[in-house]
């Protein structure tokens, strides 16, 4: 059987994100548990908002099709995500945006339908950006991708971390662990078994 491939990446931009910062604890579990883990920082991948006159003009922008190849060559994604206005972050939603239109060849929605994601949030409030989590968990799922039912959020995300960039509070590390762990499992189970 193929190793699985895994796609972290965090919603948020800024260099000293919380969420990078929470995806890269899942990442490290997720290859732990033998998956073949690429991270990747939507900052490196700049895209323009989207725009249907773009898209007939020229197709999908270079970075766009980057992150849309990225994700039809991987099984599963790992998501953190922060919160902003109750929402997720615009970069996040464009770069779905952008990956989920049909090019000449391919089935509709072809780099979401059948795989898996682990999404998680981080916030220094002391909701956790949940509310946001649960609106990229909706649109995945309408995306046609199987979510993992485990949901954590880390609040006061701003004192969460250790230097090392592991959480201080163990029970905290160890749920992000288990969603690492847990979205490889999936993989295997419902993607590389069938």
């Amino acid at each position: 059987m193929n190793s699985p491939k895994i796609l972290a990446f965090a919603g948020s931009l800024r260099s000293g994100s919380f969420n990078k910062k929470l995806v890269a604890v899942a990442a490290a579990a997720a290859s732990a548990a033998g998956a073949e883990v690429t991270a990747i920082d939507l900052r490196d991948l700049p895209m323009p908002l989207y725009d249907g006159d773009i898209e007939r003009s020229h197709g999908l922008p270079p970075n766009a099709k980057t992150f849309k190849r990225l994700l039809l060559e991987h099984h599963g994604v790992l998501i953190s995500t922060p919160e902003y206005n109750s929402q997720y972050p615009a970069a996040l939603k464009n770069a779905i945006d952008w990956a989920s239109r049909q090019e000449a060849g391919e089935a509709p929605l072809a780099a979401f339908k059948g795989k898996v994601a682990g999404v998680m949030s981080a916030s220094p409030g002391r909701l956790a950006g949940l509310r946001g989590q649960t609106l990229v968990r909706q649109l995945l799922l309408y995306l046609g991708m199987a979510v993992v039912p485990i949901q954590v959020g880390i609040p006061h995300a701003n004192d969460a971390f250790d230097e090392t960039g592991r959480l201080k509070d163990a029970k905290q590390q160890a749920s992000i662990e288990a969603l690492g762990a847990e979205v490889v499992r999936y993989v295997g189970r419902l993607v590389l078994s069938s």
